[in-house]
């Protein structure tokens, strides 16, 4: 069975203003309160570190890493943007080589876009499971650093920060298995931030209910329901959007919503759930036998949910 066995991550000790961001990107003081008072925003984290130094990082956190680095037969990287550095450099070739991985299978994915971290946990597990090697990991990295100025601000509501992911995958279930996955994708408004505006608006009248949908199908396929979630651990696009969700949900309790970290990070593309995941521990909101929620949803639109037991 699919498992987490540890993870770590490389945050950026830099802070920036919400309001200064949004100010250098010519937003006015209204749109900087919005974004602030409504999506939940307030810093976002950047720093020079080149993305290869922050994925080395983050793998060099995770515990025990060099007596694991044996076992590591894969390396693989979920990126939102499909370009993330300026030809002929490939950050991940370099962070692998760094990382003493040169014997791992190397790959990238990104057509899930900010959804692409949970797809590459999924396929990890099921590469491992096809090599039959019960001992074998997987190393999967979640994150990036902003390449163009285009990714700083996605679509209307969402602000992009720093933050890199690292997480080993295993087949052994001791640590944190993976009970359900599903995603699924919403074709038609596939132009993401060029969607036409009669598109958008259709989409924001939708979003709510088709991530319970898919919600539900990864819940589903644990053989559980919304109410058995002792917690959720999202992706930060907006604190809005996920009240409304938890609403369609059913669930009242928004203490199972951890959102402790998005208005500090933003969103740090397809890193936020398993950065959560690292804080959530650490402050002990996770128990033996909890159940709990992964999200992402990538533009273009993918929407993908995962379900573990603690």
């Amino acid at each position: 069975m699919t498992s987490l066995e540890s993870v770590a991550t490389y945050l950026p000790e830099n802070h920036e203003s919400v309001a200064k961001y949004l100010a250098d990107y010519g937003m006015s003081e209204r749109d900087s309160r919005i974004y602030q008072q409504y999506y939940g925003f307030s810093e976002v984290r950047s720093d020079d570190v080149a993305l290869a130094g922050q994925l080395v990082a983050a793998a060099e956190a995770l515990p025990h890493f060099p007596a694991l680095r044996g076992r590591i037969r894969y390396v693989l990287q979920a990126r939102t943007m499909p370009v993330t550095t300026p030809y002929p450099l490939n950050p991940l070739h370099e962070a692998r080589d760094r990382l003493g991985l040169r014997h791992a299978l190397t790959i990238a994915l990104n057509q899930h876009a900010c959804a692409s971290a949970l797809m590459a946990v999924e396929l990890a597990g099921r590469m491992l499971a096809d090599d039959h090697a019960p001992d074998g990991l997987a190393l999967v990295f979640a994150g990036e650093k902003n390449f163009t100025s285009g990714a700083h601000i996605l679509g209307i509501n969402t602000l992009m920060g720093e933050g890199v992911a690292a997480i080993l995958v295993g087949l052994d279930g001791r640590r944190d298995r993976l009970l359900g996955f599903a995603t699924q994708i919403f074709g038609k408004y596939h132009r993401a931030a060029d969607m036409t505006e009669e598109d958008h608006e259709e989409w924001s009248a939708r979003y709510s209910t088709v991530f319970s949908g898919v919600i539900k199908a990864a819940l589903g396929r644990a053989g559980l329901s919304p109410g058995d979630l002792d917690l959720i651990l999202p992706h930060h696009v907006n604190r809005l959007s996920w009240l409304n969700t938890l609403k369609v949900l059913g669930i009242r309790d928004k203490k199972v919503l951890y959102l402790d970290n998005q208005a500090s990070l933003a969103h740090c593309f397809g890193a936020d759930p398993f950065i959560n995941y690292t804080t959530a521990t650490a402050a002990g909101r996770l128990k033996p036998g909890d159940r709990y929620l992964m999200t992402g949803v990538g533009s273009g639109n993918t929407v993908s949910a995962m379900v573990f037991e603690h």
